[in-house]
Formats: structure tokens, sequence, C-alpha cells
């Protein structure tokens, strides 16, 4: 890629921490990044009339993280391990997130989901469809960075796993005694952690949720397996 122009909102993505990875606190999916992805989102919610796409598209107007997040809403609704949702938890899931769709409307996406009319739908299912399309490529790169953090190997990136990861005394906020270590590593997680519900955790299920944000703003495979490669140390 030595020739390869890499605009300047990848290029500057990853802040380097120590030699063996990078922490990614001006990744896309902050600031500037999520607000360029809410008024395209928003530009694009005016054109389209599939059900499914509006519902994508009001999540992705929350920033990398509303997929993620939505996801994160329905799972504590099916805590009793189910893994279904029937149409009145759906719509309260919606109206708890403040996606603003109708009713009828969202009729519309469940029935979509229910295909065998039983009145209830795939929670896992529905949210992979939800997702917006990645290439298999976009995929096995954001498990890889995955499978770096998680240490212990367990599916779960915790304060833990990340103790091994990185050296959070190069961060600028501890450098200047705003920060502990642990609110760098929480800070870290709160990027892939719903606003809802922030635990500490980062499943295999959030992490890909939050790139699949990420990936619906970068048009390119190569730009974006560069900006993952980079902020990763892959």
């Amino acid at each position: 890629f030595g020739m390869l122009h890499i605009p300047r909102q990848v290029s500057a993505l990853c802040l380097n921490v120590n030699h063996k990875t990078a922490l990614v606190f001006q990744m896309p999916g902050t600031a500037r990044h999520d607000r360029d992805m809410a008024i395209q989102a928003k530009r694009n919610l005016l054109e389209t009339t599939d059900p499914i796409e509006k519902l994508r598209l009001l999540c992705l107007a929350k920033g990398s993280a509303g997929i993620k997040g939505l996801g994160k809403v329905f799972r504590m609704m099916t805590n009793n391990g189910s893994r279904t949702l029937d149409f009145k938890t759906f719509l309260r899931g919606l109206e708890d997130y403040a996606i603003m769709l109708d009713k009828e409307e969202a009729q519309k996406v469940f029935h979509i989901f229910d295909r065998d009319g039983s009145g209830t739908i795939d929670f896992d299912e529905f949210l992979i469809t939800l997702r917006p399309p990645m290439s298999n490529a976009r995929k096995e790169i954001i498990m890889q960075a995955f499978h770096k953090l998680d240490k212990t190997g367990d599916g779960v990136i915790t304060i833990e796993d990340l103790r091994e990861a990185y050296n959070p005394k190069h961060h600028p906020k501890y450098i200047n005694g705003d920060w502990t270590e642990e609110q760098v590593f929480r800070a870290f997680l709160d990027n892939f952690d719903s606003p809802y519900d922030k635990d500490g955790k980062v499943t295999t299920e959030e992490f890909m949720n939050y790139y699949a944000g990420v990936s619906a703003s970068i048009d390119s495979d190569i730009y974006f397996i560069i900006m993952m490669k980079s902020a990763w140390k892959l």
C-alpha cells in the first residue's frame, strides 16, 4: 500500500501506546466521525422505504455504537435465556432506545423476521441482519483484533485482559493526572459499551456490532483493513 492515499480520517485513528498494541481513543465511532455518520444516516433516511434499512439507519444516526446499543437493550430484556423477542418486548426495546419507528413500521420489521408466524423473533438473527453488510475480509480482521485483546480467551474483553494488552501510562489523561489507570481502562471499554448498561465487559457480539457501525462509513475494504491493522498492530 506504499503509494495508496489514506484519507485523514483513517490515518488519524489510533494512538500508539507501546510496542505491543495501540489504543484507539480517536477511533472511528467518536466525535467528528460519529457526527459525520449521523448526518449521512439522516440524509439516507429521507430516501429509504425499506423498513429494515430504516431501522438500521436510525441506529447509525446514533453513531458507530448504535446497533450494538440496541442489541444490549434487547439482551437485557431476554435475560431468561430464551434469546427470542415477542412484538410487545420488541416495541418496548425500540422505545427505550429512543428509536423513532411508528408501530406500523415496527410491525413490518417484526413480521419480516417472524418467518414461521410464531409471534416471536430470534434475537441473534435479527441483530446479524441489522448490521450493515460486511465482506468476509472485514469480519476476519475484526475477529483478529478481538482475539488479540481477549488475552484470557474466554470470549469477553475485560479490564484484566487490557492490563495484559497495553500500558495505560502513555495515555494523555493519565500523564496529566486527570485519570487513574482504572479510568483509562474503563474509558477504552466504554467505546464499545452501551450507555444504557456499562458493565465493563465487551463480548464478541458487541465488538462485531460496534465495528459493523464503523464499517458502514468506510467504503473501501482496503482502507478498513489498513485502519484495523494500524489501530491494533495486526
